[in-house]
């Protein structure tokens, strides 16, 4: 079982930066480091979508177009916690962020929710002048 803690949401202007940060504790025989884990954002009205992702190790991380060159995703095994790092922010990514744990990435699927089987409740990211 893996219980997702996400943090660091918040309000900032156009063009500043957030850090959210994804925590994982981990109850069973099974640590953070077997668990790819992706952040997905669900704005409101609209369907909930990947951001970002990386792989159990960290050697392999994925990002939507949206956010290229803006996020970066990494994580810290040993502190059981997963960063999404948001500069030049802009209006529309606001949005609900969530983090979700999965047991790998399979390319061509980086964000079908289905593989995830474990989420974070969400952390609100609004970005507004």
């Amino acid at each position: 079982q893996v219980e997702l803690v996400e943090s660091g949401g918040g309000l900032v202007q156009p063009g500043g930066s957030l850090r959210l940060s994804c925590a994982a504790s981990v109850v069973s025989a099974f640590t953070l480091d077997d668990y790819a884990i992706g952040w997905f954002r669900q704005a409101p009205g609209k369907e909930r979508e990947g951001v970002s992702c990386i792989s159990d190790s960290g050697d392999v991380t994925n990002y939507a177009d949206s956010v290229k060159g803006r996020f970066t995703i990494s994580r810290d095994n040993a502190k059981k916690t997963v960063y999404l790092q948001m500069n030049s922010l802009k209006p529309e990514d606001t949005a609900v962020y969530y983090c979700a744990a999965a047991h790998a990435l399979y390319p061509g699927a980086y964000y079908y929710e289905g593989l995830y089987g474990y989420w974070g409740q969400g952390t609100q990211v609004t970005v507004s002048s």
